[in-house]
């Protein structure tokens, strides 16, 4: 029987697709009736508002991942029943994520454990002499795997990013990627990744979007947008598997070095260390090893679970509760949102802040100790971008480094949440 008889019978029996009128709900995630233990010895209902570090799973997910594992196998190479059935699986999961993403029908999906993972396989695979050029805005994971990168100052305004980029990529010879983000991890806010990837393309480079928390929270379209390349992170998008995904065009990743050497990444191997055939096709040639079959298919299940549910209800909840979340932050004296381009500017769920006399571990093992609330602390794996927000600004932080407070919402988050963490915050300075 063949792996795609193999597969289609098993969907068959998995899946009964919803009548036209069903309504689709927003997926649960697991977790949501969590109690932690508060000051006094009290339990209180979680409130997770650290989203944009880990997100937690959704209940999809975890039925995905609990309905493979009983004929879970290794992948590729097996001839057995439960073999043919995982490899079918794990391939399908790889037409999910690129479908998910609106990549091209060529593009590569190459799974790797996360998009700091996925940063540095393609940095592995740029042809000879290649400049890369990176805002200072970015993630570490962005910001520090390029062998030659050109660093670019964090702009006043989207406009002035789009000329700055234009102005370098224009002074640059040889080969040039544009790497940049889709939503900041800092400040939530939208970049203007359309009109960046025409002036990358215009300058004959190419453009690389780190789409990690971008893709939890809205449609992202690879064809449409024209980007060259995106990675993005399962753990952040309600699949914490241990799996991500770098997305796009295969000539760069077929010619590079092999990412890890071993099995599966060869079609042949000889007498002597330089007679092996690495695969061609940069999917096996970059997943040496027995991949991460459980996470792929929970980060596909994820890709399903929000594109069954559709974005408009998601952003519309979303929207509407970090509104409230940013309202509330506004009317506390003491309290200093961090943004680069203003309050007005579009966003993802994603707040950080500062309150006046208190480290942000202060104010993080407050909320946590007394009130229940999980928010995340420090730089945010963003050093430059935060001493910029900061200005002279220490954040409170004693030992004299930046650090701000995040507050993340998604799936889950409730107006209790949100309410919750800014009466806590009021309480606070009137201490």
């Amino acid at each position: 029987m063949s792996t795609l008889t193999i597969f289609s019978n098993a969907r068959a029996a998995e899946e009964t697709p919803a009548p036209a009128t069903q309504a689709r709900p927003i997926p649960a995630v697991l977790g949501a009736d969590l109690e932690v233990p508060v000051k006094g010895g009290r339990l209180v209902g979680y409130a997770n508002l650290d989203y944009a570090a880990s997100a937690p799973c959704l209940e999809p997910v975890s039925a995905a991942v609990t309905a493979a594992l009983p004929a879970y196998s290794s992948v590729h190479r097996g001839a057995g029943y439960a073999s043919q059935l995982t490899t079918a699986r794990y391939e399908q999961a790889r037409h999910t994520v690129r479908a998910f993403v609106g990549a091209r029908p060529d593009d590569a999906v190459i799974f790797t454990r996360n998009t700091t993972d996925a940063t540095n396989l393609l940095a592995g695979c740029l042809p000879e002499g290649t400049t890369t050029v990176v805002f200072d805005t970015e993630h570490h994971a962005s910001l520090l795997p390029w062998p030659n990168a050109v660093r670019l100052a964090p702009p006043a305004f989207p406009g002035e990013a789009v000329r700055a980029a234009d102005e370098t990529l224009a002074a640059i010879e040889g080969p040039k990627l544009l790497v940049v983000t889709a939503a900041s991890n800092v400040t939530g806010e939208l970049w203007p990744i359309a009109a960046l990837a025409h002036i990358a393309h215009r300058h004959g480079a190419r453009i690389l979007v780190d789409a990690a928390q971008l893709v939890p929270h809205r449609r992202l379209n690879l064809t449409a947008l024209d980007l060259d390349y995106v990675a993005f992170s399962g753990h952040k998008l309600y699949a914490p598997f241990g799996a991500g995904a770098l997305v796009g065009r295969r000539d760069w990743l077929a010619d590079g070095e092999p990412y890890l050497k071993g099995g599966g990444a060869v079609r042949s191997v000889g007498e002597s260390a330089a007679n092996v055939q690495w695969h061609d096709d940069p999917e096996p040639r970059h997943e040496a090893g027995t991949p991460n079959v459980l996470g792929a298919i929970a980060l596909a299940a994820a890709c399903d679970a929000l594109t069954a549910t559709g974005w408009t209800e998601l952003v519309r909840e979303e929207e509407r509760l970090i509104a409230r979340l940013r309202s509330g932050l506004a009317a506390i004296d003491g309290v200093r949102e961090l943004s680069l381009w203003g309050p007005d500017h579009p966003r993802v769920g994603i707040v950080s802040f500062t309150v006046a006399g208190y480290s942000a571990r202060e104010v993080a093992e407050v909320l946590s100790g007394e009130y229940g609330i999980g928010v995340r602390d420090g730089k945010f794996c963003a050093h430059p971008f935060v001493r910029h927000l900061l200005g002279a600004s220490d954040g409170g932080c004693e030992d004299g480094t930046a650090s701000a407070v995040r507050a993340s919402i998604g799936i889950g988050t409730t107006q209790e949440h949100v309410d919750r963490l800014v009466s806590a915050l009021s309480d606070l300075v009137a201490c």
